[in-house]
């Protein structure tokens, strides 16, 4: 135990500053990028229109010139979660704040925007219809009355609709906004008015920015780029920089394709009947599209009305409201290759914050949850520790006699070990396990939204990001020190000098982790402590 348990926090170490290198990576500041390109698919079958470029928009077939989409008139929709600006050029969602979600703090106390064609990181929908003939695109004008409008907490679901003409051919566009929904359904109404049928497309697409670059050590499984789900394929991930490699193609009836950010999520679902070929491409820029297009089309015969469908998601990553949306959808929560621990942490978390009201509360039942849970194994490791304490004078004999013959010494040691039945290793035990269980709930706390400002209490107003007095990392340090001192002391003088260093290295560590993280590691400390002494106290006494 004397030599493997250095090498433990050692490797424990080098897990904290893998971590904390991705935690600077999720708080760098990214670089301003220019305003999205967009991209027209092409309908199966059919040649796609040409795409417009950042600096030259595609003009649509209508009767005069178009002005572009920052003169366009819009329309504002607003609901108790969020709050939608739909602009008449595409009809297209073009801004979108989360009501209830701020900003980082370089940006002041605004609500956070998912949808946004410009800054630090470019996010857009566009959606529209393909065809033989001229349809409505992202880049076609229609008419709205434009205005504000709210949706009452009680009230009833507001449609808002877009009108667009060519010829003998009109579209009504439809957006449905419902009070408690993150989910907007769109509804295109095409109407031929002309003597021959009609092949209708429509397509869902999301535009998205390249991240900010990883560092050295990025190793976090929180993601940042496009998915998909398919009944037959289940989920997979599609990276934005896999994309122009590996582009997106996939048939499927059902399922979705969605952009995940770091809490946030934006996904285009399909209708459930309907076949549809989900795609990505890759812009000047780079700008990174993925989407869907359905796989056949609509047809609308002369003096008839045809029907398309689709779904928007625009919203936190919160798996009980995403699993309600779409079968799958909650995988965009990924929590890595540790999924199969973290889930449970999170169920049991969320589960236990419903009966107390506080993350943080809830943060330090669960520890001791798990405290209760891994106590026989953790008993074991504190017995042998305190056996290891009682044999410390005769190990410092046995140095004293063979300090000059380090093989001897070792094969002495091993033979008292087995007189008295000791395991080396069982104080490490406890670790081993525990540092798994760090890892999962370290990456539940990353990308659990709830948690992001969550206050905890007195200076602590949110449990994702750090403790901006340092108190927790602190108190986390003083404990581990604590521990230590429990602890046999170690025969090897470097030993024991790299054990000493060790509080300060992880202080350091936790310094830039988020507050709910130290929570869990001090409440943990604290318990190992406790339980240590009592566990100890019964040695001694037999």
């Amino acid at each position: 135990m004397n030599n493997y348990r250095p090498v433990l926090y050692v490797l424990l170490a080098v897990i904290l500053f893998a971590i904390w290198t991705d935690w600077q990576h999720w708080h760098t500041r990214a670089p301003h990028p220019a305003p999205a390109a967009s991209a027209l698919p092409a309908a199966p079958g059919l040649n796609a229109p040409t795409a417009p470029t950042a600096t030259e928009p595609a003009t649509p077939a209508v009767a005069k010139p178009l002005p572009t989409r920052a003169h366009a008139p819009s329309v504002v929709v607003k609901t108790g979660l969020l709050t939608a600006t739909i602009s008449a050029r595409g009809a297209d969602i073009t801004h979108l704040i989360l009501q209830g979600y701020f900003a980082d703090k370089s940006q002041g106390k605004r609500p956070y925007a998912l949808l946004r064609p410009a800054g630090k990181t470019v996010f857009s929908n566009q959606n529209g219809l393909l065809g033989q003939v001229t349809l409505p695109n992202h880049t076609s004008l229609y008419q709205t009355s434009g205005g504000n409008y709210t949706v009452p907490v009680h009230g009833k679901p507001l449609a808002i609709h877009f009108r667009w003409q060519n010829g003998a051919i009109s579209v009504v566009k439809t957006y449905t906004f419902a009070p408690g929904r993150y989910t907007v359904p769109v509804r295109y109404a095409v109407h031929n008015a002309g003597t021959k049928p009609i092949a209708v497309y429509l397509y869902n697409q999301f535009l998205h920015s390249p991240p900010p670059k990883s560092h050295l050590f990025h190793s976090a499984p929180i993601y940042i780029g496009a998915s998909y789900y398919t009944p037959q394929a289940k989920y997979h991930k599609a990276p934005f920089p896999q994309m122009a490699k590996h582009p997106l193609h996939v048939t499927a009836t059902g399922g979705w394709v969605a952009v995940s950010q770091h809490y946030f999520l934006g996904a285009a679902i399909p209708s459930a009947t309907m076949p549809a070929i989900f795609y990505s491409s890759v812009l000047a820029g780079p700008r990174y599209v993925v989407g869907y297009k359905t796989a056949r089309p609509l047809m609308v015969a002369p003096g008839q009305t045809g029907v398309l469908r689709t779904k928007l998601f625009l919203g936190p990553k919160k798996p009980s409201i995403l699993k309600a949306v779409a079968p799958g959808l909650d995988l965009t929560v990924d929590y890595g290759w540790l999924t199969v621990l973290a889930q449970p942490l999170y169920w049991v978390l969320a589960h236990i914050e419903k009966l107390v009201g506080n993350w943080g509360i809830s943060i330090i039942l669960l520890t001791v949850l798990i405290k209760v849970i891994f106590f026989p194994l953790s008993a074991a490791s504190f017995k042998s520790m305190a056996k290891m304490r009682k044999l410390q004078p005769r190990m410092a004999a046995l140095k004293e006699r063979h300090g000059a013959d380090k093989g001897a010494l070792q094969q002495a040691m091993m033979e008292l070990y087995k007189t008295e039945k000791m395991n080396p290793l069982g104080g490490c035990l406890p670790m081993i396990v525990q540092i798994p269980v760090f890892i999962a709930l370290y990456w539940v706390l990353l990308d659990s939204v709830a948690l992001r400002d969550a206050p905890f209490i007195l200076w602590i107003h949110n449990l994702a990001a750090p403790d901006p007095y340092f108190v927790l990392p602190i108190l986390m340090g003083i404990s581990m020190l604590a521990q230590q001192m429990l602890n046999p002391a170690m025969m090897d003088p470097t030993q024991r000098k790299v054990m000493m260093v060790m509080p300060v290295i992880f202080t350091g560590f936790f310094l830039f982790f988020p507050a709910g993280l130290v929570l869990y590691w001090v409440t943990n400390n604290v318990l190992s402590i406790l339980q240590q002494q009592w566990v100890m106290a019964r040695v001694n006494k037999a």
